[in-house]
């Protein structure tokens, strides 16, 4: 999500955005798993999803964007000669705002609140809580658009692929709330539209994935890698002006602890417990260290959002509570000015 001014959006640049990115993985050794040059890997014994769901996410967000391009209507709306007139006119009521008002090609702020924009005001005190969902189904332009549902397949497909439609979904929608969450603890001024605490989301699971299935990869040092200086980057783009860190990192803790509870790989004992003979014993159907990760993400993902949701209904003020935190989602310099501070 975008920060500052009147528009927050997410994944990309411009006027305050959350940006998500894609990542790689290593190649699993062995162990039924076999090697392909996609970023997951398939097994062998397993069955491979078809993957529906993530298309159709990416469906629902065109949909809803030219809902909200319909509304808006720009040519209706009164423009000052400052502001310009509406952009690709020809297209009649689905034309773009005058870039003065939204640089990324999309409706108006007012139509964005309207329809459902992330705005601590409207959640805290008129008790709005829907918008920490219905945001994230928002882009503020359809450069917004472009750039969140390139990522979202880049992502999301290969993991449904992999672990199936639920499990990715659960990730994708628990994700995008978290990050609308910890963006609203912190960020009271303007709107907030955006895909990017979900894509982050599925970035994080990646990472936790890759944890909780370590032994089954090859070429570990170098996946770990890759997949940090991936989330560093989409982390560091935060720290410009108008851009929603806090939704970036809210996605980002809340998918880490759901990959850990929802995709453990069993191990390869226990998926060829059929093929032994009678009387064999085999292992559990995780390692130890599965489980213990397993609690410890459950509880964590609880009480986090337990907290945070308290909080935010009560009007605490994420800054008071963490005073650098701020630095978060903006570092001043002599080139920017962040508004939040």
């Amino acid at each position: 999500m975008a920060r500052g001014g009147d528009l927050e959006v997410g994944g990309g640049g411009g006027r305050g955005i959350k940006s998500g990115g894609g990542g790689g993985r290593g190649s699993p050794a062995g162990n039924g798993y076999s090697s392909t040059s996609a970023p997951y890997l398939i097994e062998e014994t397993g069955t491979q999803w078809t993957s529906w769901l993530v298309p159709m996410f990416v469906i629902a967000n065109i949909a809803v964007f030219l809902v909200a391009m319909y509304i808006n209507d720009c040519p209706k709306q009164y423009h000052s000669r400052a502001e310009g007139s509406c952009v690709a006119g020809f297209l009649g009521r689905f034309s773009f705002e005058p870039i003065r008002d939204n640089p990324l090609f999309g409706p108006s702020s007012a139509t964005l609140e309207k329809l459902g924009a992330l705005q601590w005001a409207k959640i805290v005190e008129k008790r709005e809580g829907w918008r920490l969902v219905t945001c994230m189904w928002l882009h503020a332009g359809i450069i917004h658009l472009i750039a969140n549902m390139l990522c979202l397949v880049v992502i999301g497909v290969r993991l449904e692929q992999q672990f199936g439609f639920a499990r990715v979904g659960i990730i994708y929608l628990v994700s995008g709330f978290g990050g609308s969450v910890l963006s609203s603890l912190f960020l009271r001024a303007g709107i907030a539209v955006g895909a990017s605490g979900a894509l982050f989301g599925l970035l994080g699971a990646m990472l936790s994935e890759l944890i909780t299935n370590w032994t089954i990869y090859t070429n570990k040092a170098a996946a770990l890698v890759t997949l940090f200086v991936i989330i560093a980057i989409n982390l560091a783009i935060g720290i410009l002006p108008h851009v929603d860190n806090f939704a970036h990192i809210g996605g980002f803790l809340s998918g880490f602890l759901l990959g850990f509870v929802l995709l453990p790989r069993p191990q390869f004992a226990w998926l060829e417990r059929r093929n032994l003979p009678a009387g064999a014993g085999f292992k559990s159907k995780y390692k130890p260290y599965q489980y213990v990760l397993w609690v410890v993400s459950l509880a964590l993902l609880i009480a986090g959002f337990t907290v945070a949701l308290v909080m935010l209904f009560r009007g605490v003020n994420g800054h008071e509570s963490c005073h650098w935190c701020k630095y978060l989602s903006c570092i001043p310099t002599s080139k920017w000015k962040c508004d939040t501070f």
